[in-house]
């Protein structure tokens, strides 16, 4: 029997059908067969190749393997993206990175029958994985100099780090003003440029648990930052659609104040629970929201008053800034022409908005003494 033939028999027992029963089945005819393993290694790339072709990308996949299944199917996958990036065509930087971050090391060494059935349940994910709006990369390298996005994230790892709401503060604000000075200085630099930017887009991961609360910090994190947030509930991201400047200032600060709002929200649950008032999800929820909320509230108002003093002093500045809009607006419907409104469930605890609402004025954005 060719090593084909054991594949194409193990993939009509076990990716076709859902039953544990038909999983056995497939496993132990690959277990079997080892000549058919180099075959089963060469369809699983093909496997990822047609989620490229379907719009995913490989933070995607690793989100969605890890999501849905084990730490063995997840190194299993991160084999075969490498694998195959090795025979695909160059796709730009924000792919490369996404390579670079893949999780490391092989999978466990264990019996032939339980690789191939983590193989094949790795496979039926993959088989069946949904088509995603494509997500075009930048036609050119981003001209953010390498000094200032180390500047921002060497305040934000700061800010995440310190036991001082004051400190926090001031740290977080100093980024966001970086950040809103670097996206100015980009839409003026590419007004001039022979062949102007155009608006991209990116997958941001959403995770459980209170992901509702989160999903609303990431859309005020983007709408601060002159992008556009749309959430996809069931696969657990967010795409963020603007120019690269202002998706990079986007992933940095979610990434952060989420850091930031988990502690606080922990260190405020604490001290309810000192205070013999039990707190419950309905608290933490609600904490969340509020501080996605308020903390909006604040990167707007740094956003608006950078970009006032700016424009004050360069009279084309806001001309720009408008037709970029525009252009985000433009490729949001393009990519999403139909997308609902989501109420937020389970934000009714007042202690958990008041904590909440507490802990981002404490890492408010507002005018502070430049850091050194």
């Amino acid at each position: 029997m060719s090593t084909s033939s054991t594949v194409d028999r193990a993939f009509e027992a076990a990716l076709y059908d859902s039953t544990d029963a038909s999983l056995d089945t497939g496993a132990s005819l690959l277990a079997a067969d080892p000549a058919a393993d180099a075959e089963l290694t060469r369809r699983g790339e093909e496997f990822v190749a047609t989620a490229w072709r379907r719009g995913w990308q490989p933070a995607d996949v690793v989100r969605i393997v890890r999501r849905e299944l084990d730490d063995v199917h997840l190194r299993l996958a991160a084999e075969l993206i490498r694998a195959q990036a090795a025979r695909d065509r160059a796709r730009g930087p924000r792919w490369a990175a996404q390579l670079d971050d893949l999780p490391g090391g092989p999978p466990p060494r264990t019996d032939r029958f339980s690789h191939a059935t983590a193989v094949l349940e790795l496979y039926r994910l993959l088989l069946r994985l949904p088509a995603l709006e494509p997500l075009d990369e930048p036609r050119r390298e981003h001209r953010a100099g390498s000094r200032t996005l180390a500047r921002i994230r060497a305040l934000l790892a700061k800010a995440e780090a310190t036991g001082y709401p004051e400190e926090a503060e001031a740290l977080s604000a100093k980024a966001q003003e970086l950040m809103a000075r670097h996206s100015i200085d980009e839409a003026l630099l590419s007004a001039h440029a022979p062949s102007p930017d155009t608006p991209g887009a990116c997958r941001i991961g959403v995770e459980p648990p209170y992901e509702q609360a989160k999903a609303v910090l990431l859309d005020a994190v983007a709408d601060a930052n002159h992008c556009r947030a749309v959430w996809n509930e069931p696969l657990g991201f967010s795409t963020v659609v603007g120019f690269e400047a202002d998706l990079e200032a986007v992933e940095l600060l979610y990434t952060s104040l989420l850091v930031q709002a988990e502690a606080a929200m922990t260190k405020a649950e604490a001290a309810q629970r000192a205070g013999g008032r039990k707190r419950t999800k309905t608290f933490r929820q609600s904490f969340l929201a509020a501080y996605a909320h308020r903390a909006g509230t604040r990167l707007r108002a740094v956003t608006e008053r950078t970009t006032a003093e700016t424009g004050t002093a360069d009279a084309e500045l806001l001309p720009v800034l408008a037709s970029r809009e525009v252009a985000v607006t433009d490729r949001l419907e393009r990519m999403f022409p139909e997308t609902t409104t989501t109420r937020l469930r389970g934000v009714d605890d007042a202690a958990g908005w008041s904590e909440g609402t507490r802990a981002a004025d404490q890492a408010q954005v507002t005018r502070r003494r430049p850091l050194p």
